[in-house]
């Protein structure tokens, strides 16, 4: 798991071509808005958040965010623990985010 800022995040993630974007927030959290094609998991689903991550292929590169960045660097541990080795958290969420949103 690694931890990137904004800008890294969105730099890293535009040079990816194996990059998938992923919410890890509440239903109702994503009705809000979220980064245009993120898939949506919710963490809080707990065993169900465990079964969805691992239908996702291992060998893509998952950029994870959250509200401010505390369930999603939770995510990515998990993430890691179940054998993906990319998954990056980004630090604020969607509370310090300044891109699209759909």
């Amino acid at each position: 798991m690694e931890d990137l800022t904004q800008d890294e995040w969105v730099e890293q993630l535009e040079n990816d071509g194996k990059a998938v974007i992923l919410d890890v927030r509440t239903d109702a959290e994503v009705a809000e808005g979220m980064i245009p094609n993120a898939i949506h998991i919710d963490i809080y689903r707990g065993q169900d958040f465990v079964s969805e991550i691992e239908k996702l292929d291992k060998n893509k590169n998952y950029y994870v965010y959250c509200r401010s960045g505390n369930r999603s660097g939770q995510a990515c541990k998990i993430m890691n623990q179940l054998g993906f080795e990319n998954a990056y958290n980004l630090i604020g969420g969607m509370l310090q985010w300044e891109g699209d949103i759909e």
